[in-house]
């Protein structure tokens, strides 16, 4: 049992599980699901059609027909990850199958890579389908592939993510996701609630509402409602609220009409957890950064936030060394900080990007200057993080149990997404418990990221 410090990268999601043994005979195939939920959540779209059509999944590269790696291409850093695991599935099967972010860029892979069997886009299921038919025909079981398929999750059983859009409206200079994973496409509010329902009666206790923008639910199809449901962020969330499980919202923009979520979450429909990427503080960066609602005045957002739900956590990703950003703007950042008490807080050094029109800025930051202000931002970020834990010793709240082995029960609160945020332990009297369980702790111990506590 360690520590787990939060890693807020949005290009992460938990690590692919896979756990399903195949039939004797049957055609199989491995993934590798790299990048952000998003991503995962295509993952199992694709596994779960394949499996309709008679395949099996392979949790190895040695008992699998051929793999597909669902690549990242947010970061650079994030790419070179991407080509090492398609290299890495190269070296150990021979027969690759490329699609993700990191697909919309055909030649650069199969410049590193010219053996892959073919390379896809994001979200791209059939020619995905149509390469995997090419490379392992299927060999469905009459007996056994014509009953109907429940659809694969890789994460545990008892949280699942719910996409609910797909694409990105906005022009931030330093992303070329919307260029990657096209305009914002949401889905219709009765299909995301039909899907929600299933996972509910399935024994999911916790959805986890991700999209490239989650507030711009709906804008496109300008907030139609259909069947009872309305597509509209604040609407949805009522919605899902009603379910019972836990729901959590990723990737929220600090849009006015933000402030509408709050009392769904005072209320208890909505967990009182914002993931919402403020990038920076200073107007200036945020207007070179050409940030949506760059102008808004998100300190007296928070407050009020605040005043409606007391108990809300925030989590944010910031950017540092942003060209042309001077020490008087990164100061702005640090104060910024003080004032608005984040309770989760990850950072970035900025990266050039191949497409981002951020790379043509003038007044590019030295990398050791980046570095500096990293370790000055995450410092302060660190120390506020450990005492508002702190302040949550002696404080009963309930928790969801992630994890069993022989020391503890890995738990989350309210305020921590799977494997992103922090835990809480329960290294006492938790051989009872069961994965999947939400029960309340009484707070005894504070880290700088987790707690441990004691069942009540």
């Amino acid at each position: 049992m360690s520590t787990n410090p939060p890693n807020l990268r949005p290009d992460l999601a938990p690590k692919a599980k896979i756990a399903e043994p195949s039939r004797p005979g049957q055609p199989t195939i491995g993934m590798v699901s790299l990048g952000c939920p998003k991503a995962l959540v295509d993952s199992e779209r694709i596994l779960t059609r394949l499996r309709a059509e008679g395949y099996g999944t392979s949790p190895d590269y040695a008992g699998a027909d051929a793999v597909i790696v669902n690549t990242c291409g947010f970061l650079d850093s994030a790419k070179a990850e991407s080509l090492d695991a398609i290299g890495e599935a190269l070296k150990e099967n021979g027969k690759v199958i490329v699609t993700g972010c990191l697909g919309a860029e055909p030649d650069y892979i199969r410049e590193h890579h010219p053996c892959i069997l073919a390379v896809t886009g994001p979200h791209q299921y059939e020619q995905v389908l149509d390469a995997v038919h090419g490379a392992v025909p299927p060999s469905p079981d009459p007996f056994i592939d014509l009953l109907p398929a429940q659809a694969v999750s890789l994460t545990p059983r008892h949280y699942s993510y719910l996409k609910i859009s797909e694409g990105c409206n906005h022009k931030c200079k330093f992303c070329i996701i919307p260029d990657m994973r096209g305009r914002l496409q949401s889905r219709p509010a009765h299909a995301i609630m039909r899907e929600a329902e299933k996972l509910v009666h399935n024994g999911v206790k916790e959805l986890l509402v991700i999209s490239q923008d989650t507030s711009a639910y709906g804008v496109d199809i300008k907030h139609a409602e259909d069947r009872g449901h309305r597509a509209h962020i604040t609407d949805l969330a009522r919605d899902l609220g009603s379910l019972g499980a836990w729901v959590r919202l990723h990737y929220v923009y600090p849009y006015p009409h933000v402030r509408n979520l709050i009392p769904l979450m005072a209320e208890g429909l909505v967990l009182p957890y914002l993931d919402i990427p403020f990038q920076h503080a200073h107007p200036d960066v945020l207007k070179r950064m050409a940030r949506p609602a760059a102008a808004a005045k998100t300190l007296d957002e928070i407050t009020a936030w605040r005043e409606t739900c007391p108990d809300i956590t925030l989590r944010s990703t910031f950017i540092v060394g942003y060209p042309g950003e001077t020490e008087s703007e990164f100061q702005t950042l640090l104060d910024w900080l003080d004032e608005a008490q984040l309770d989760r807080v990850g950072c970035f050094q900025y990266e050039n990007v191949d497409g981002a029109r951020s790379n043509s800025l003038p007044d590019h930051v030295p990398a050791e200057i980046k570095q500096d202000r990293w370790d000055r931002f995450m410092e302060k970020a660190q120390a506020i993080s450990e005492a508002k834990l702190a302040a949550k010793v002696g404080r009963t709240i309930q928790v969801i149990v992630d994890e069993i082995d022989d020391d503890a029960a890995t738990c989350r609160t309210k305020s921590d997404a799977p494997e992103i945020d922090g835990n809480l332990f329960i290294d006492e009297d938790f051989q009872n418990l069961k994965v999947g369980d939400i029960v309340s702790v009484e707070v005894e111990e504070a880290g700088e990221y987790d707690l441990w506590g004691r069942l009540v």
